[in-house]
């Protein structure tokens, strides 16, 4: 215990010693630092020499920690950089897509303006309102009916290829039977063969051609139009290609983009010969007999005054 008392008793002494010599060291070194002397400065400059390049190790936590800070503002700059970036590219997505849809718009009612059809065939042009959706019933819903002179049985195109036909009228509203809808049959003529088919819808989005007179002339690729067989459709009017699908089968690739639907111009048909009764589908018009047209001019002209009888 007595030995543990005097080490006790002279840690003190010993702590403050060493304290005071250190002290002295570092006033002397300050005093000699601050000497102006050629003497002292060539003592200087050999210490610098000797000690400094020996002191990285001592100033590497120092540069350690300024390169973390340094780093630290830069990725807060980062970071503040990357959250004005992330809002402006959700301002850009919102104009992109705004964007889009009026180049699509715009688009396609450059191709409503640029088809070239009969000059003969009129045109209005409504927006489509609606889709069946249905998957057994192909047809959509436009804005322009009856009071804008909509007639039953018009073609519609959707400015570059044909789309279906009228198929019901409101005041408003009508309705437009595509081209894929089971119930569509469509006569067409095939370039450059000149084969006449007929382009039957099956709801699926390249309807098959049936009753083709000789498929052995038709190749993939060739176009196809209306041929105006029946008063159907007015002649030429584009519906699409000839595609071949894997199990052989001619389809046709239609023209008309029915994924993007927005736009249907209407065809004024004005000449298309009206069905008034049954058989006026199948037999022509009968012209007058001969001998009715020759037994005219003896019978006494209708403009003749008839005389009268006198009572006797």
């Amino acid at each position: 215990m007595a030995r543990d008392r005097s080490a006790e008793d002279y840690s003190g002494p010993l702590k403050r010693l060493l304290l005071a010599v250190l002290v002295v060291c570092l006033t002397g070194l300050f005093l000699i630092w601050r000497i102006d002397s050629p003497r002292v400065e060539r003592f200087r400059a050999q210490v610098v020499d000797v000690v400094v390049p020996r002191m990285d190790w001592a100033m590497a936590p120092v540069t350690a920690a300024v390169r973390i800070f340094r780093d630290f503002e830069s990725y807060r700059n980062i970071y503040d950089q990357n959250r004005e970036l992330r809002r402006e590219l959700r301002q850009m997505t919102a104009w992109k897509e705004a964007a889009l849809q009026l180049e699509q718009e715009n688009a396609r009612l450059r191709d409503l303006n640029n088809v070239r059809l009969d000059p003969k065939l009129t045109y209005i042009t409504g927006v489509v309102l609606a889709d069946s959706g249905s998957p057994f019933r192909q047809s959509v819903l436009i804005n322009v009916g009856s009071r804008d002179g909509i007639v039953d049985g018009w073609a519609t195109m959707d400015g570059i290829g044909l789309v279906g036909r009228i198929s019901g009228v409101g005041a408003n509203t009508s309705r437009v039977i595509l081209l894929t809808d089971a119930t569509s049959r469509i006569p067409a003529l095939i370039q450059p063969s000149g084969q006449r088919a007929l382009v039957t819808g099956d709801n699926s989005s390249a309807p098959p051609i049936d009753f083709l007179e000789n498929p052995d002339l038709v190749r993939p690729g060739d176009r196809i139009v209306t041929s105006g067989d029946g008063d159907v459709f007015p002649p030429g009017l584009l519906i699409g290609q000839v595609a071949q699908d894997p199990g052989g089968r001619l389809r046709v690739r239609l023209a008309a983009d029915y994924e993007r639907l927005e736009f249907l111009r209407v065809l004024r048909d004005h000449g298309s010969r009206r069905v008034s009764t049954p058989s006026g589908l199948i037999l022509p018009e009968e012209p007058p007999s001969a001998p009715q047209a020759e037994a005219a001019p003896e019978n006494a002209p209708s403009d003749q005054p008839v005389p009268e009888a006198v009572d006797g």
